[in-house]
């Protein structure tokens, strides 16, 4: 009866699974860059680069990335994309490092990818691979640039170039109060599938007010920041309160006419009646004058 069921065993053994190595955590690559996918195993027995075996594949789309049979690669059935771009470690398979060596890496690499090993007995395990690209410093504009009064509704526009993936932007004023809810985004890849990524603000205007954006690559942290003061400067005096400054200037004008002119006749009606009055005094004085000489005419014709 052993005998019987020693063969069933050894198949089961020949067919075990080995043990692979990869991170658990997504490998970041950085755009136009190399990079490295971390494949290992390990195996009891001394064997033969001829009994080894490294396949590399898509996991979703199960397309060939690499493969290594009897001792040399076997890329007839590669990819396109992946045409130049991939080797192994030759050196180090012995040593049980069937890791990928992806060159000069771009935004469709991204994705998962599978590594498989048999030496005798197989294993297979999967990565992720991300990809990320700088954007540019952003740039901050004002629309519009003249003709601003206080109180009107500018947009200010934030603008990043050439980045991987999607980030985010964060809008705060001179204070520090975070603005971000009042904004739209807009994404556009180019061929490269790399991003120019616009955002936009809608505010109030205020005199020597300032607003910053700032742009974040959640991948590798922060890209970039940029800030813009408003000044007296940019803004015009408005023209409705133009208007009502020169209405303001014209009524106190008049008022200062009409009450120089009232001051003048007060004047001249003060100077009038002092005149008079001293008219009057005169007059007076030359009644009484005459008054007292004329007992004296009479008693001398006496």
């Amino acid at each position: 009866m052993l005998l019987l069921l020693l063969p069933a065993v050894l198949a089961v053994q020949a067919m075990a699974v080995m043990e692979l190595r990869v991170p658990e955590q997504p490998v970041v690559a950085l755009y136009g860059q190399d990079a490295i996918l971390n494949c290992s195993f390990s195996h009891p027995n001394v064997f033969n680069l001829s009994d080894l075996s490294i396949f590399w594949q898509l996991t979703d789309t199960k397309r060939n990335v690499h493969t290594y049979s009897e001792g040399r690669d076997l890329l007839v059935d590669q990819a396109e994309g992946f045409a130049n771009r991939t080797s192994l470690f030759p050196t180090q398979l012995k040593l049980g490092n069937a890791s990928l060596l992806l060159s000069k890496v771009v935004v469709a690499d991204e994705g998962s990818y599978t590594c498989f090993v048999r030496v005798q007995d197989y294993g297979r395990a999967a990565l992720f691979l991300q990809v990320a690209a700088p954007y540019t410093k952003p740039v901050l504009t004002l629309q519009p640039e003249s003709n601003l009064r206080p109180g009107d509704k500018v947009a200010l526009t934030c603008v990043a170039y050439g980045g991987y993936p999607e980030g985010s932007v964060v809008w705060q004023d001179g204070s520090g109060r975070n603005l971000t809810e009042n904004v739209t985004v807009s994404l556009v890849a180019n061929e490269e599938g790399l991003f120019t990524m616009t955002s936009v603000l809608t505010v109030m205007l205020e005199p020597n007010s300032t607003y910053s954006c700032q742009l974040i690559n959640p991948l590798l942290g922060e890209d970039g920041f940029a800030f813009l003061t408003i000044t007296g400067q940019n803004i015009a005096f408005p023209p409705v309160a133009l208007w009502v400054t020169v209405g303001l200037a014209v009524c106190l004008l008049m008022l200062l006419v009409a009450l120089a002119a009232v001051c003048r006749r007060k004047i001249k009606e003060s100077c009038e009646e002092a005149r008079r009055e001293a008219e009057e005094a005169k007059e007076f004085d030359e009644d009484e004058t005459e008054t007292a000489m004329t007992p004296l005419k009479t008693k001398a014709v006496a």
